[in-house]
């Protein structure tokens, strides 16, 4: 369906480098990245609005490189939406089918049909400085969507809308996919490309540095920026090494965390889930192999409970909830023990 091959594009500050990813027909891909990593401009590329410094973009196995923007089968919906203020909503949708050789009534016919299948039929002729965000964002879509396109762009669509705007957009981006869009969509937000995608590939600082299914990604992520911008704070790189038939995996400051994995000896890295790890205030009886004293460093509220972060040769963070953490007594500058599994350590090959 879309093929980028080794795409580049220089400025004064920033650049693309050798991105390459293909978006198979049916796919909701996802572009992961924080805010600079070059996602809009990748975009951008492939709308045609940017012109690349070498490399190739095919759509269906045509290369449209050089392709006009009018002439390329990809529609772009832009972050801030672009809505024409002095237009009405049938208006803006209708903005699209210029120049097409359709007569006013199928030309109606066509807004209204996309209107209601973006739930907005009863807006048509409002105007957008009436609209709420999440409408806004359905009018830009159905502007879109209304030319048919091969692959459908969408720069960071949820970023400004609230939690309940951007669950109903999820459900309509979902529906929309579930009848054939392709769609490529880019966004900083792990959690919307969860919830949403199935493929997604990492850039950051203009590269693309890992690729894959949703679970490919999050639950073996290839390098440290992808787990701590994923979420994933305990991630280490560690050298495994079999002892007497059981297996260390070493940190860089020689800490041994015991670990199950049938993986040969050599360097990778370590995750461990923040709730896989238990705390105690006095050293305790367990059947988790790895037992660390540690000083507590900070405690962070989250929406389930509290991330405690305790440097134990190595700084781990461990999920627990409110309850716990006052039963324990613990405190920033005070000591614990951390325990936890060799089950619970997933090792990943360099």
């Amino acid at each position: 369906m879309l093929e980028l091959r080794k795409i580049s594009k220089r400025f004064a500050d920033f650049s693309l480098k050798e991105v390459s990813f293909t978006v198979e027909r049916g796919d909701y891909f996802i572009l992961l990245g924080e805010s600079g990593a070059g996602k809009s401009m990748v975009l951008e590329t492939i709308a045609g609005l940017v012109a690349p410094d070498s490399g190739s973009i095919f759509l269906d196995k045509k290369d449209v490189t050089t392709e006009k923007i009018q002439d390329r089968k990809a529609g772009l919906v832009f972050q801030d939406h672009a809505v024409f203020p002095h237009m009405t909503v049938g208006e803006n949708i209708a903005y699209s089918l210029h120049g097409l050789k359709l007569t006013k009534e199928e030309k109606k016919e066509k807004v209204r049909a996309i209107a209601i299948e973006l739930g907005i039929g009863d807006l048509l002729l409002r105007m957008p400085g009436t609209l709420s965000g999440g409408e806004l964002q359905r009018v830009a879509l159905g502007r879109t969507l209304i030319q048919q396109p091969q692959i459908l762009l969408l720069d960071e669509p949820l970023s400004s809308l609230d939690t309940r705007l951007k669950g109903d957009l999820r459900r309509l981006l979902r529906s929309i996919h579930r009848k054939g869009q392709t769609i490529l969509h880019v966004t900083h937000d792990y959690e919307e490309a969860l919830s949403l995608g199935t493929h997604i590939a990492v850039i950051d600082k203009g590269t693309i540095i890992q690729s894959g299914t949703p679970s490919e990604v999050f639950h073996h992520p290839g390098s440290e920026f992808v787990a701590h911008f994923i979420g994933i704070r305990n991630f280490f790189a560690v050298s495994l090494v079999t002892e007497n038939q059981i297996t260390f995996a070493y940190t860089f400051n020689k800490i041994p965390v015991r670990i199950v994995t049938e993986a040969k000896e050599g360097d990778g890295f370590i995750l461990i889930r923040g709730e896989d790890i238990l705390l105690s205030a006095v050293p305790v009886e367990t059947s988790a192999t790895n037992n660390f004293p540690g000083t507590v460093v900070e405690i962070v509220p989250n929406s389930g409970g509290v991330d405690v972060t305790i440097d134990a040769g190595i700084e781990l963070q461990a999920r627990i909830t409110r309850e716990s953490l006052e039963k324990l007594g613990l405190k920033a500058g005070g000591t614990c023990w951390v325990h936890f599994k060799a089950t619970a350590v997933k090792y990943i090959p360099r």
